[in-house]
C-alpha cells in the first residue's frame, strides 16, 4: 500500500473493530498487518486516536516530524456496523491450542 492516507484508514477502521470485539482473530491478525506497514513502509510511529462525535483524530510520528489527519466517523464504523448488523457472516474463530 502505498498510500500513507489508506494505511492509517485501514488501521483506524479495524483498530475499531478489534476495539469493540477484542477476541476476532481475524480482526487482531489484520490490524497486526497494517501496524508492519505503518512502521516498516510509512516509518510512523506513537499513532494516538481520539474521537468525537463526529471525527476520529489520529497523531502520529514520522521521522523527527508530529503529523495529525481527522476521518469522518460514520467511514471509519463503516466495517463494525457490518459485522453488527450481520453478526452470522463474521463469526469469532478461537485459536486452536495445542
Amino acid at each position: 500500500m502505498k498510500s500513507l492516507q489508506d494505511a492509517l484508514y485501514n488501521w483506524l477502521t479495524i483498530k475499531v473493530v478489534c476495539d469493540a470485539r477484542p477476541d476476532d482473530i481475524a480482526a487482531i491478525e489484520t490490524r497486526t498487518f497494517f501496524e508492519e506497514m505503518l512502521t516498516t513502509q510509512h516509518h510512523v510511529s506513537a499513532v494516538n486516536t481520539t474521537s468525537d462525535e463526529v471525527m476520529y483524530y489520529l497523531s502520529y510520528q514520522q521521522g523527527e516530524d508530529t503529523k495529525t489527519v481527522k476521518y469522518p466517523r460514520e467511514l471509519i464504523e463503516i466495517m463494525l456496523n457490518q459485522i453488527n448488523q450481520n453478526p452470522e457472516k463474521y463469526q469469532d474463530y478461537p485459536i486452536e491450542e495445542d
